[in-house]
């Protein structure tokens, strides 16, 4: 039985079980439901709970840890030859055996007993069933995938069994705990509470695997290259080595591409900012209801639009428009058409960047500047200001701390950026101030550096996680710090 409709059964279950213990409930309060600890829902609740929380979790460890038991068992049938080689040829030489065992249910009696007889008939037999190989299986992978189906099978029917006993125990057992003065809501509330706790912990687990994991590897590759070296160097030149590689050959200084990446949010910034807080500005203090209401969602679906077709938009649009129009400039000034801006550059990744954060910007601040009390601009205006000098000498020193924050959050969705900065800034990892040409950030060469068919043993692929904890650890600093302003501006405020 496949687990969805294993899942609906025991969501069936549970369905009764509220309805069962609510009719319950209500018969043992006899029409008198202050004679009760909870109201009826709280009972049936509870019999839910219990008919489907057990089974979940008894579906949820069966399906983690039986795959696992019957992979083990499959391997240690291997033969020895098989089990001499290396770890990666014994995965492949499982993962045909499982192809053929998801082939197997699907073919007659007759076809399966020439199957098995019969290993060089295993690819056209399987291959019209719509299971193709790679290759002719060995015969010892037949009679593997024969006992992986058995094992599966046989798993399964054991995991249906249990679970729909252990939902209908779970009901049973729940069901005769109902009485006037047991308290369900107490119990529900307990395992609602034990819930929300669990969600709030997977992100924090998802964090710190996420820094572990990271921090793992870049140790390793702290080992190979000093860490001076990455933090202070100025010349990123990786220089890939041959698969398995393990030599430090190149040199890979932090400095070009973080030069690059705050040089290009910089600009980025530069035009987010102004329209993103006068639009907030305009929408907050002086656009009227309508105007606001078809406003606000068209500058907002913006921020709905896919980062790579920003980059489209850089590369065949925005680039080659302010290289031309250099060209054009530069004729009008010099009489030389030679373009000074290229269609990559610092210039074009800031610019679209910057529209791409304009409603981050004018959403952020409008909820800012919104959130200032009427009391505020009714006493400004009272005293004779004009609605400019409130805005200026009122409203925005009022939200100005919540405002600089929502503008570093910003920030670090500019310093996290890739796809706009790879078709609009090109890749060279270099330092210039010069607007007009190309440079690169970190989270591009993260890309560059781990594309292609390598293996995580060279420093050349394993400087993508130093590179990625120390851009974990920047845009982590900028965001601790905005959430510090924002909380200092409310307790100030308030």
């Amino acid at each position: 039985m496949s687990i969805s409709l294993l899942l609906l059964i025991v969501a069936g279950i549970g369905a009764a079980g509220y309805l069962l213990g609510s009719w319950r409930a209500n018969a043992l309060a006899g029409g008198k439901l202050s004679s009760l600890h909870s109201r009826p829902g709280y009972y049936g609740a509870f019999v839910a709970v219990w008919s489907i929380l057990p089974a979940a979790l008894l579906l949820l460890v069966w399906a983690v840890a039986s795959p696992a038991y019957i992979g083990s068992a499959v391997r240690a049938g291997f033969p020895e030859e098989v089990k001499a080689t290396s770890q990666a040829e014994q995965n492949l030489s499982y993962n045909m055996i499982g192809a053929i065992s998801r082939g197997l249910p699907t073919l007659s009696p007759e076809e399966r007993e020439t199957l098995l007889r019969d290993a060089s008939a295993a690819r056209g037999i399987l291959g019209a069933k719509g299971v193709p190989l790679a290759a002719d299986p060995a015969p010892y992978m037949l009679k593997a995938a024969e006992d992986l189906d058995r094992m599966t099978a046989t798993s399964g029917a054991v995991l249906t069994i249990l679970v729909v006993a252990v939902a209908l125990a779970g009901a049973f057992l729940s069901y005769r705990a109902i009485a006037p003065k047991f308290r369900a809501r107490n119990r529900v509330e307990g395992v609602m509470l034990a819930g929300l706790i669990g969600a709030s912990s997977i992100a924090i687990l998802t964090t710190v695997g996420i820094v572990a994991s990271m921090a793992t590897e870049a140790v390793h590759f702290f080992n190979m290259v000093p860490a001076w070296e990455f933090f202070f160097g100025t010349t990123w030149d990786p220089r890939f080595a041959a698969a398995g590689a393990t030599d430090s050959s190149g040199q890979f200084g932090l400095i070009p591409l973080l030069a690059g990446t705050l040089y290009i949010g910089f600009v980025a910034m530069l035009v987010a900012v102004p329209v993103g807080l006068f639009a907030a500005i305009y929408m907050s203090e002086y656009a009227s209801r309508t105007v606001r209401s078809i406003a606000k969602p068209l500058l907002e679906v913006l921020a709905g639009i896919p980062t790579i077709v920003y980059g489209f938009f850089a590369l065949i649009t925005v680039g080659p428009f302010l290289r031309d129009i250099s060209a054009q400039l530069n004729g009008l000034v010099t009489g030389n058409y030679s373009n000074f801006i290229q269609a990559q550059s610092v210039l074009t990744a800031g610019f679209v960047m910057g529209i791409m954060l304009i409603p981050y910007v004018s959403s952020l601040s409008d909820d800012i500047i919104t959130a200032v009390p009427r009391a505020l601009r009714d006493g400004s205006l009272g005293l004779g200001a004009t609605r400019s000098e409130t805005i200026k000498r009122v409203i925005l020193p009022a939200a100005l701390p919540g405002i600089v924050g929502a503008l570093l959050m910003t920030a670090s969705r500019a310093i996290g950026e890739t796809m706009i900065v790879v078709l609009a800034a090109g890749v060279a990892a270099r330092m210039q101030l010069n607007p007009f040409e190309p440079m690169t950030t970190v989270t591009v060469k993260i890309v560059n550096q781990l594309t292609g068919d390598l293996e995580f043993t060279s420093p050349q692929t394993l400087v993508a996680f130093a590179l990625g904890i120390t851009l974990f650890v920047i845009t982590l600093c900028l965001n601790i710090y905005a959430l510090y302003i924002v909380r200092k501006y409310r307790e100030q405020y308030e």
